[in-house]
């Protein structure tokens, strides 16, 4: 008879878990997640609209090396996650930063090599990973 086979620790470590998953998938169980609010099923389950968001600059026109402050106001039927401030450069986003509860709001500088206007975003993430982005809102640069 051939003696056994030593498992590594690593493979002692994840034998629980395999062999919990073997027995769920033998008999017809699935995987789901649960709290107050719900639950996310395969099919997108019970949040099936993305949430809204609206941006708010504050001044409304600035110099450059000024601080402005950004005001999000977000909402969703299953709650939101996170707001996420972005800075468009050219065509690209540059984030900023984020929030993760209300009042949703960040403090930056308009860029020193500024001129013109500078135009700012917020993304909001719902809990199910839905993602709203607000309407762009300008900053006039002063000269």
């Amino acid at each position: 008879m051939t003696p056994p086979i030593p498992l590594s620790a690593r493979c002692r470590r994840q034998l629980p878990a395999a062999l919990a998953l073997a027995a769920l998938t033998g008999c017809g169980g699935g995987v789901f997640v649960e709290w107050g609010q719900g639950w996310i099923g395969w099919d997108g389950g019970w949040d099936r609209h993305p949430p809204s968001v609206s941006l708010v600059v504050s001044p409304a026109s600035a110099s450059a090396g000024a601080t402005v402050l950004l005001s999000a106001a977000a909402s969703d039927d299953s709650g939101i996650d996170e707001v996420l401030f972005f800075r468009r450069s050219g065509e690209t986003a540059v984030l900023l930063g984020s929030v993760g509860r209300s009042p949703y709001t960040w403090t930056t500088t308009v860029p020193s090599d500024a001129s013109g206007s500078v135009g700012y975003f917020a993304r909001a993430v719902d809990v199910a990973d839905r993602r709203t982005d607000s309407a762009t809102v300008t900053v006039t640069v002063l000269p």
